[in-house]
């Protein structure tokens, strides 16, 4: 019975093992050191960023009301543009005698 249970727990082991890449030892943790170090730069770190940067420009929008303005393209008039048709804005200019 011993044997039984000892056996399978070499299997579950082992699945750990080969399921981590198959290092062992200072290789494994060297190996997931770099791997999350890379997954922080690419992907916790400019989520955090990002996140301070839009709390800094709301802080920002708060604190002086006047002063502070959303760089936006400015929409154009569909009317202007002829996207809708109807009055384009023509002005009626007759020459005065």
């Amino acid at each position: 019975m011993a044997s039984d249970w000892r056996g399978s727990m070499g299997k579950v082991r082992s699945f750990v093992g080969n399921s981590m890449g198959g290092l062992r030892g200072g290789q494994n943790l060297a190996s997931w050191l770099v791997a999350g170090t890379i997954a922080y730069y690419l992907w916790v770190k400019p989520a955090q960023d990002l996140k301070k940067e839009r709390e800094a420009r709301a802080l920002l929008a708060v604190a002086d009301r006047n002063q502070y303005a959303e760089k936006r393209k400015p929409v154009a008039d569909p009317q202007v543009t002829g996207l809708v048709y109807g009055n384009k804005n023509i002005t009626d200019d007759k020459p005065q005698d």
